[in-house]
């Protein structure tokens, strides 16, 4: 069956998006509630399609990682639910009066939240994404529009369909939520130019994507980029939290963006600490400068490319520095601007730390695990934005918004 023009859609998602910022925060909240519902109802079809997903994966050589981000099973949908739920109870953003004031004239200004418009979002074999993207977009009254990947075509509609039905019962706009059928890469990279019917772009995905952003779009986007994430271990660290640290924000979940990619050491407490975190790290594959090298045999010579590398996967890159000047210097040149942490007791060498590492989020002696929406209290996020304009770090329901002024006058004039 032949799918509708993309720039159809767009004005379909643009008028939805009209109606969604007037509605009220009872009728969001009363669609993505009926969306959770029926999406558990529909369980059973949702894992339909997605194992026509899976069989086809699987016969493509596609890659584990590849093949389990991309599968489902009833407890994958019933938190997909539960997400829904969990936005629906989340304050919302829309109409929040930023600030307020009088001019002496009498002139009243406030400054408001307002939702963004239509939303795009370009995602990768992650079925998932698309009740997630839904569900922040409907709560900050944006229209969603979704474009994912090949991969997983068949359960993104079986989704979507189902989402669709949930914003039909409680009277909203179905288009409120559309999702691309065309996954080619012509149709990406039209979707990426549909300016003035997408108000921004938010990617989900890896490095390859992340380029075809930066090179063909010419709508506004927020990047939701690389997590080159360090962990420096200060001289006057403690190095048992400093060990527990590095594990923790290595191996806990190494396929995520914010865990640590690169290991910095000072050159005063390398000696006694690089041994015993080779150790704790045990099935971590190290690679590092000659420094770490002569002090624990088990790490391996890094290449250059490894300092900048995300690699997702259990592997890490050592350097032992000789200051906190250099840590800084380093993890700045190498850094993706998303998550650094310092662990250190000194508290001078931490506010240094925070202040001149140029990144989304600087931690002090935690996890650079620590650096997600939910886990800053935001309830859910729709990326972890490394760019500085308009958002930057996890991006929540504010996020997604915008602000307008509104100024009310009594037949005030310029004169």
């Amino acid at each position: 069956m032949p799918t509708a023009p993309l720039a159809d859609l767009g004005r379909r998602a643009q008028a939805a998006a009209r109606l969604l910022a007037t509605t009220t925060t009872g009728a969001r909240d009363a669609a993505l509630l009926a969306a959770a519902d029926l999406l558990v109802a529909a369980t059973p079809e949702i894992l339909a399609a997605n194992a026509m997903d899976v069989a086809r994966a699987t016969r493509a050589d596609a890659l584990p990682t590849v093949v389990d981000r991309l599968r489902l099973d009833a407890g994958r949908v019933e938190a997909m639910a539960a997400g829904l739920r969990q936005v629906a109870g989340l304050s919302d953003p829309v109409g929040e009066v930023v600030a307020g004031w009088t001019r002496p004239n009498g002139l009243r200004i406030t400054k408001v939240r307002v939702p963004l418009g239509v939303v795009g979002i370009i995602y990768e074999n992650r079925p998932n994404v698309t009740s997630d993207a839904f569900g922040l977009c409907l709560k900050s009254g944006n229209a969603a529009f979704l474009r994912g990947s090949s991969g997983a075509v068949t359960s993104n509609m079986a989704i979507a369909a189902v989402l669709r039905q949930g914003m039909a019962k409680a009277g909203l706009p179905e288009d409120g939520l559309l999702l691309v059928e065309d996954t080619s890469r012509e149709s990406a990279v039209e979707f990426m130019r549909l300016r003035g019917l997408i108000d921004v772009l938010i990617p989900r995905g890896g490095r390859s994507l992340i380029d075809a952003i930066l090179e063909s779009a010419t709508v506004p986007y927020v990047i939701d980029g690389d997590g080159n994430c360090h962990v420096y271990v200060d001289e006057h660290a403690d190095l048992g939290v400093a060990r527990d640290i590095v594990v923790n924000a290595k191996t806990q979940r190494p396929s995520v963006c914010n865990a640590a990619e690169s290991l910095v050491v000072h050159q005063s407490v390398a000696a006694a600490f690089l041994p015993e975190v080779a150790r704790a790290l045990d099935g971590v594959e190290l690679v590092g400068d000659a420094a770490s090298r002569a002090l624990a045999p088990s790490i391996a010579e890094a290449q250059e490319a490894d300092f900048d590398t995300e690699f997702l996967d259990l592997k890490m890159s050592v350097a032992v520095v000789g200051d906190l000047d250099a840590a800084i210097e380093w993890v700045n040149a190498h850094g993706s601007g998303h998550t650094e942490a310092i662990v250190t007791r000194d508290l001078a060498a931490a506010d240094r730390f925070t202040r001149e590492v140029d990144a989304a989020a600087v931690v002090v002696n935690a996890s650079t695990r620590f650096v997600d929406g939910e886990r800053f209290g935001f309830g859910a996020e729709i990326g972890i934005s490394t760019q500085k304009l308009h958002a930057r770090g996890p991006m929540g329901l504010r996020q997604l918004t915008t602000e307008k002024y509104v100024v009310r006058g009594d037949g005030h004039i310029v004169v």
